[in-house]
């Protein structure tokens, strides 16, 4: 019967045990990363009265006759289930989603805590700290690399007050951009401005410097005369260099609307700067006659009845086949048998057969054999991409052409060879266009220009008319008479550009614009497409060893597929001149050949989708986040923002085995495992949220029902113990 009474004993003792961890678990219901506990109960060893027995023959097996001696309180279960998480308005809360605690420790490393509270501080050292002081371990920044290096031994989070960041001089530009490969372009620029010089000057000039300037000035074959003569062969030389380096590919230049020209290899121009014109005197006598103009016979037998009549009749069979030849004649009159061819070059045709006056034969007693060449007053015009040299002779005939500069040269040279008016002068303006102006040259003859520009095409050779090319240069077309004011355009000659600039930094953190320009100079159907690159900065800053010093000239060539195929220079040693560090090398990043992962050329609108650099001026922290890492992302006022430090987070083989220590902090154990090290979001832990913390798990409505449960096991149990003080009473009352 007393063991009743001790079973009863055990059971309120148990069940009070389980009313402590009960009301602890309702008291820190508001607890922040509080995990509730469980009491587990176990039976105590029982009293065995008669021992198990196996069957014996007829008779069967018996149970073991046990009773029971009460309860125990075997196990206290801590449940690591996740709280809910409740947003903040500090952004140093922090919050657990998932596995994983935070560390802290109170004596710089030597022992760890561990804890699901995430409500942290700075104190007045700038620790990273929570409400009990201890300090929030994770690692910090390292000065030297600028990185967060989380393989590193953990230690004290600690961010100085009012910290600053010194300046960061960039040392890398990386540029994503798109050069437009299409035929019409958004974004163009005029083509480069063109002087004139004489080129007779810079050949004498170019003589005289390959024989080594000797002899000297004055002193004979090749060296020049004068000093004066000296001067404008030197300028002639200037004026052509600076052409020569400035001129551009026809091929790749564009009208005033942005489409491309698109010029092959024979397509063209004719341009005539004044009409041919002939005359002759026709005989009395001529009677039968036959002789070719432009490649087209004209022939016939005179009436004989007078020489103007001769004259009229000879006319008359020129203009039946003007539509052939291009050559109007006209009968003089006046007894004087005489007749005028003329061409006004205005027809288009294929080759010569319109143009200027060729006269092979017999008229008027002028034998022509070889052609009149006196009457060339009008030249075709063709491109070629290969190199062309049109300066081995004073007064050019080759009337192939490349770049700008040498249709600019030719087209100068021809108009003062057909007119003799030796002050026309040819430049390119700074709109890109051809402007020819016709100077009083001090001669006493009145030399004016007729300039007419038609269309070349070829139907036999396949080279067909390039409208767009000759819509360009027929701007020109008009009268310039010698000595006035007035002046020929041609429409304007544009490249396609493209230009991006961003702001470098030196060392003292000055800024300093860094301008891209690039300028399509080359295409090529099988190996793709060249641009130019002009790197500039403003003065007094310099990237240059030459001058210009603020300027570096490159170019950017394109595989067919419009990837990058290589590009220069890849890096500007650039020095600010304003008392920070020289030299300072600047990458630049245009992507990875054959890829296209930095600039491109697609037949789409030029245009930069993203253009970034790694430098930035000293600055002051304003503010602090965390992200979902666990870093500490710090902003400064140079509008910069990166990781100061990150917070560590531990995840243990068995959470349920920490003991708790107080103040929201667990401890390592036996039976927890050694705790693993690592960052947020990785090998099963956690991310970090910030703003936020994580309330306690307890769930108040089922602590409330164990409550009830517990109390009435408690009142159980104590009426265990009346009821054997009853029957021990009984037993007593049998002796009286």
């Amino acid at each position: 019967m007393l063991r009743s009474l001790f079973a009863g004993v055990t059971g309120l003792q148990a069940h009070q045990i389980a009313m402590d961890v009960e009301s602890n678990n309702i008291a820190n219901v508001n607890t922040i990363g509080y995990k509730y506990s469980r009491a587990n109960f176990s039976d105590l060893l029982a009293q065995t009265a008669q021992i198990a027995t196996a069957p014996q023959g007829d008779l069967g097996g018996k149970n073991a006759v046990q009773i029971g001696l009460g309860t125990t309180i075997n196990s206290v279960t801590r449940i690591m289930t996740q709280g809910s998480i409740q947003n903040t308005d500090k952004n140093t809360d922090v919050a657990i989603q998932g596995d994983g605690f935070f560390i802290v420790s109170s004596d710089a490393g030597s022992t760890y805590k561990y804890s699901r509270s995430g409500d942290f501080k700075f104190d007045a050292g700038g620790n990273f700290v929570d409400n009990g002081g201890f300090v929030v371990q994770g690692w910090v920044r390292d000065e030297a690399t600028g990185k967060v290096d989380s393989t590193a031994p953990i230690s004290n989070i600690k961010i100085p007050p009012g910290l600053t960041t010194p300046a960061n001089p960039s040392s890398a530009v990386t540029l994503k951009a798109n050069l437009d490969s299409g035929e019409t372009v958004e974004t163009f620029g005029p083509t480069k401005t063109m002087d004139s010089y004489n080129l007779a000057n810079y050949l004498s000039y170019a003589a005289w410097q390959s024989a080594g300037f000797v002899p000297a000035v004055g002193l004979g074959v090749p060296a020049p005369a004068t000093a004066a003569i000296q001067t404008l062969w030197a300028a002639a030389n200037t004026a052509h260099i600076a052409n020569t380096n400035a001129a551009e590919d026809m091929k790749v230049m564009f009208n005033e609307q942005g489409k491309s020209m698109t010029l092959q290899n024979g397509q063209g121009v004719w341009v005539s700067y004044t009409d041919s014109s002939v005359s002759r005197t026709i005989a009395a006598a001529t009677g039968a006659f036959s002789f070719t103009i432009n490649g087209t016979t004209i022939s016939g037998t005179a009436p004989n009845t007078s020489a103007d009549d001769n004259a009229g009749y000879i006319a008359q069979q020129i203009n039946a086949k003007t539509a052939l030849t291009g050559v109007v004649a006209t009968a003089t009159g006046g007894n004087t048998g005489g007749i005028t061819l003329r061409n006004d070059n205005a027809r288009e045709s294929d080759l010569a057969a319109t143009k200027n006056i060729m006269i092979v034969g017999t008229l008027g007693g002028v034998v022509d054999n070889t052609g009149d060449t006196g009457n060339i007053t009008a030249y075709k015009y063709i491109y070629n991409d290969t190199s062309v040299d049109l300066n081995n002779t004073a007064t050019p005939i080759n009337t192939t052409f490349r770049t700008t500069e040498q249709l600019r040269l030719i087209l100068q040279e021809h108009a003062q060879l057909v007119t003799g008016a030796t002050g026309v002068e040819v430049v390119i303006n700074d709109r890109g266009q051809y402007k020819i102006t016709n100077n009083n040259d001090g001669d006493a003859t009145q030399e004016d220009l007729k300039l007419q520009v038609t269309a070349f095409q070829d139907a036999t050779g396949n080279i067909t008319k390039n409208s767009r090319f000759t819509d360009v240069i027929q701007g020109i077309n008009g009268t310039l008479i010698e000595g006035s004011t007035g002046i020929r355009l041609s429409q304007s000659l544009n490249a396609a550009t493209h230009s991006a600039s961003i702001d470098i930094y030196d060392s003292l953190g000055s800024k300093h614009t860094l301008k891209m320009d690039f300028r399509k100079t080359a295409v090529d159907s099988v190996t793709g497409a060249t641009w130019s690159m002009k790197l500039s900065v403003p003065v007094p800053g310099e990237i240059n060893t030459i001058a210009p010093l603020n300027e570096i000239n490159g170019q950017v060539s394109f595989s067919s597929d419009g990837s990058l195929s290589s590009y220069t220079p890849t890096n500007v040693n650039f020095t600010g001149n304003n008392g920070s560090a020289p030299n300072q090398n600047v990458n630049i990043k245009l992507g990875t050949s054959n890829a296209f992962d930095g600039i491109t050329s697609f037949d789409a609108t030029s245009g930069t989708s993203g253009i970034s650099q790694d430098g930035f001026p000293g600055g002051d922290i304003v503010g602090i986040r965390i992200d979902q890492s666990g870093t500490l992302i710090g902003s400064f006022s140079n509008g910069r923002s990166f990781g100061l430090a990150q917070i560590g987070m531990a995840k243990f083989t068995n959470n349920e085995g920490l003991v708790s220590d107080g103040g929201n902090v667990f401890l390592q154990s036996a039976n927890s495992g050694d705790p693993i090290i690592g960052t947020a979001a990785t090998a099963g832990r956690g991310f970090m949220q910030s703003s936020a913390l994580e309330a306690s798990n307890v769930d108040l409505s089922k602590s409330l029902t164990n409550l009830i449960i517990i109390q009435r096991g408690y009142q159980a149990n104590g009426k265990t113990i009346t009821t054997s003080d009853t029957l021990l009473e009984t037993l007593l009352g049998i002796k009286r």
